[in-house]
């Protein structure tokens, strides 16, 4: 069992920054591929961004490519993942989700074993 809990988050306005962070425990979340999904009202949850278990790969989304960056410390019981927001946009307002799946490709493919509880981002214009 891997146990995922988030942090950060809250209201920006155009422009600016946030960060979130994901607290990932369990005996092999260390090894596990991770990453970050949002949904917005009324559509479907989608990909942002994956890190493999030694963060040596990472994939963004499109619409992020360039604005957000993933990272991950792997401590010897804990991991912590965080996603840094830059040049945020109002259409990146949505409630977004840590999550963790043994394979980092599953994350890409959308193949979740684990979610975190979900964190709001509100970009004002």
């Amino acid at each position: 069992q891997v146990q995922l809990v988030q942090s950060g988050g809250g209201l920006v306005q155009a422009g600016g920054s946030l960060r979130l962070s994901c607290a990932a425990s369990g005996r092999t979340s260390g090894s596990y591929g991770m990453g970050w999904f949002r949904q917005a009202p009324g559509k479907e949850r989608e990909f942002v961004a994956a890190i493999s278990w030694n963060g040596a790969t990472t994939r963004y989304a499109d619409s992020v490519k360039g604005r957000f960056t993933i990272s991950r410390d792997n401590a010897k019981n804990t991991v912590s993942l965080s996603l840094q927001m830059n040049s945020l946009k109002p259409e990146d307002t949505a409630v977004y989700y840590c999550a963790a799946s043994p394979l980092y490709s599953s994350i890409v493919s959308g193949q979740i074993d684990y979610w975190g509880q979900g964190t709001q981002v509100t970009v004002s214009s």
